[in-house]
């Protein structure tokens, strides 16, 4: 029996028409609610934690529910058994005490059919209905039959179950990532979901969705494990800034916000790098032999009098000291024995010298004429030690043989004057003068520098009892004066505790009157070298250094984690390439290994080009399987002159819709820039723009409509994994791709 086409429109019109009206209900009483706590004069401290977490509950309901606004349902389950479930980004109830929603959250299992089911294996379905929509209206529908013996027709079946996904592929590209929450694939849906625990490798060539998974993933994971990720948070961690950007609206179309997004050169609060390295300096200082180079450098910041001839040290009371080699010697040896790092290891090694200096001066100005013991007792001696302690020029001259150092202060040394350290040539390529731009491969240094000199929070924890003194004291007297006067009639947020004076102590009563970081875990995070997350998901991973890779694991000692990238497509001169290579010093082979092998985005004329020309490198390389033909070929042109016929081709190939991406070596970027005003260009060009002037390492991660890509010859011979960039520029298109080749000479 059918039900008619327009009255299967008309019905889901007028579920998505209540739905959405329920969610303005939603929305409208989270704003109140927010608005309400925000206008609350909250006095005490309770009160204004309870106003504060008010504030952030409803916050976050309201970017999910803001979130949630675009294509809210996208699809239906209806189950031989008479259950039928609506499929959304996020899940909404009719009414708080209702068990059965009106939606169901993608990420809820009861939805796994939805990506999972096939006629063979139907999972209990009867029909699986996708609904396309935009804003509120509902534009399309689209059944699938799983149950034969289901007679029941609507007039929307079709007869390729893929026509939802080729409409979204064949959709034209904005410059920002989509989420693809509408058309996860079985093979990806697995790697969504698979078990929260250990390292997951997900291996992929150009466009099978790996940057889509890894974001659905974790979005799966902030669903399934909200508790702990919630405290912990889940970090992100991207190649370059245009490529977070790019993908910056996909998590919070999912509804979450609790994530922080960084690439490596971003982990090191307080430092930007806005420098650049050259290739074989990125190289260098992604080895793991760097960790060992740095080791050494700071040992060799420890350093005693150079001769035999003792160390001078001025004495306003008591003349000249003198520190000999043996003793600053003993005092290294011990402060290294000690096992802390470097600047926590610094005030044994300052004791120790302080104790030898003091036994001299005590020998000095106390040694009796007669021979017999020493005349001072041990309360002198004591006070000697204190004002030895307290001298400037002591202090000066630990601070040369042992200095307090910052991560930046020591890798600057590093750079200065890094011969001796490595090789003559290889040192060269590393020197820089002090107070040059960090670069992103400094940062792991940074970080191998702070684990190798420690932090002194000596004078921190020193400020931190004063100021809990202070408090203390202060709250004693508050309470003081309540007893005192044995009146209760204050205004001030004391009140509270005020009626309470006898069983409220001082030290309760400061505790109470503490306030809370209500950042949120990810903002914590970002703040916190030292932060440990919950899951780290690492994109385009094959691009990382040795190095970088000891940062990370740093930031996650659970080793919770996502990695996704294709080796095929390493282009960084200090990337691994192998995930063997990244993870045996960490894991062993204690990880999962997965491959995504089919390519949703780019169409198989394309693709066969890209890898045609990978095979003059690798002759048994393989691509994944391309679902799509366009029927457009590739085209290449040969010029004398680049900036004008890519100029040229541009303009051909510009559409309405759509965008279209310039790949080409550096060299060639000012040039062409030139020739193409309108494009964005740079370190973080706008991706939203109409044209955009890469270079090849700057578009992994990113798809467009065209892609031109200029001298495709200098891309192949511009270093060790030039066959790889080529590789990469050539399968960023979804639509078009053309080449630009210059005249041999």
């Amino acid at each position: 029996m059918s039900i008619g086409e327009t009255e299967a429109l008309r019905d889901e019109q007028r579920f998505v028409r209540d739905l959405h009206a329920r969610l303005d209900v939603l929305r409208e009483r989270a704003e109140a609610a927010v608005r309400d706590a925000l206008r609350s004069a909250a006095s005490g401290r309770q009160a204004r934690v309870e106003r504060d977490v008010v504030v952030a509950e409803q916050s976050g309901l309201l970017a999910a529910y803001e979130a949630g606004d675009r294509a809210l349902c996208f699809g239906r389950l209806v189950f031989e058994d008479g259950r039928d479930h609506h499929i959304g980004r996020i899940g909404i109830r009719e009414d708080d005490a209702e068990r059965t929603p009106l939606v169901v959250d993608w990420r809820a299992e009861v939805a796994r059919p939805f990506y999972l089911a096939t006629g063979h294996t139907p999972m209990g379905l009867s029909r699986r209905r996708h609904l396309t929509t935009r804003g509120r209206e509902v534009t399309a529908l689209h059944d699938e039959i799983l149950d034969l013996r289901d007679t029941t027709r609507s007039g929307h079946e079709g007869r390729d179950a893929d026509a939802v996904l080729l409409a979204a592929l064949d959709a034209a590209r904005t410059g920002r990532m989509t989420d693809i929450v509408r058309t996860v694939q079985a093979e990806q849906d697995r790697v969504i979901r698979a078990p929260h625990q250990g390292v997951l490798v997900v291996e992929g060539g150009p466009g099978t969705g790996k940057t889509a998974v890894a974001l659905h993933r974790a979005a799966y994971l902030l669903y399934a494990q909200r508790e702990l990720l919630a405290r912990r948070a889940v970090l992100v961690v991207g190649p370059n800034a245009a490529f977070l950007r790019y993908v910056g609206d996909v998590l919070p179309g999912l509804g979450e916000t609790g994530v922080l997004l960084a690439t490596v050169g971003e982990l090191f609060p307080g430092v930007r790098a806005t420098g650049t390295d050259s290739p074989e300096a990125t190289e260098i200082k992604g080895r793991a032999a760097m960790a060992d180079v740095l080791a050494r450098f700071v040992r060799e910041q420890q350093t005693v009098p150079p001769t035999r001839e003792p160390l001078e040290i001025a004495h306003d009371d008591y003349g000249t000291l003198l520190l000999d080699r043996d003793t600053a010697e003993d005092a290294r040896w011990d402060a290294r024995s000690c096992g802390l790092p470097h600047n926590l290891a610094r005030p044994r090694f300052a004791t120790r010298v302080i104790d030898a200096l003091t036994a001299q001066l005590a020998d000095r100005i106390g040694a009796d004429p007669y021979g017999g013991p020493n005349l001072l007792d041990a309360s002198d001696i004591a006070q000697l030690g204190k004002e030895i302690a307290a001298s400037d020029e002591v202090h000066a001259a630990i601070d040369e043989l042992w200095p307090l150092l910052t991560p930046q202060q020591l890798v600057e040394r590093f750079l200065d004057a890094p011969y001796g350290h490595l090789p003559d040539g290889e040192a060269e390529f590393l020197r820089r003068e002090p107070g040059s731009p960090w670069t992103p491969a400094d940062v792991p240094l940074l970080d191998e520098a702070a684990e190798l000199l420690g932090e002194d929070d000596s004078a921190a924890r020193a400020a931190a009892v004063r100021e809990r003194a202070e408090r203390v004291a202060y709250a004693q007297g508050v309470l003081d004066v309540s007893y005192a006067s044995r009146t209760y009639e204050f205004e001030d947020e004391e009140s509270e505790v005020l009626a309470a004076h006898d069983v409220v102590d001082a030290e309760r009563f400061a505790e109470r009157h503490e306030e809370d970081d209500h950042r949120t875990a990810a903002e914590r995070a970002a703040a916190d070298r030292t932060w440990a997350f919950g899951h780290v998901i690492v994109d385009e991973a094959q691009e990382l250094s040795a190095m970088a890779w000891r940062l990370l694991m740093r930031r996650v000692p659970t080793r919770s984690m996502t990695l996704v990238g294709d080796p095929a497509q390493t282009g960084d001169p200090a990337g691994c390439g192998s995930w063997r290579e990244i993870l045996a010093p960490y894991v062993g082979d204690r990880y999962e290994h997965v491959t995504l092998g089919v390519n949703y985005r780019t169409p198989a004329e394309v693709m066969e080009a890209a890898a045609e020309a990978r095979r003059a490198e690798e002759p048994g390389f393989r691509p994944p399987r391309s679902v799509r033909s366009t029927g457009v070929p590739p085209w290449e042109t040969v010029t004398d002159d680049l900036p004008a016929a890519v100029a040229e081709a541009v303009a051909r190939e510009t559409r309405d819709e759509g965008r279209l991406a310039v790949i080409a070596p550096a060299a060639h970027l000012p040039a062409l820039a030139a020739a193409l005003p309108g494009a964005a260009h740079g370190p973080d060009p706008d991706l939203t723009r109409p044209v955009v002037l890469l270079e090849p390492r700057q578009a992994k991660g990113l798809e467009f409509d065209t892609v031109v890509v200029a001298d495709p010859d200098a891309i192949r011979a511009a270093g060790p994994h030039g066959a790889n960039d080529l590789y990469v520029a050539s399968t960023r298109a979804t639509q078009r791709l053309g080449s630009v080749r210059l005249r041999p000479a």
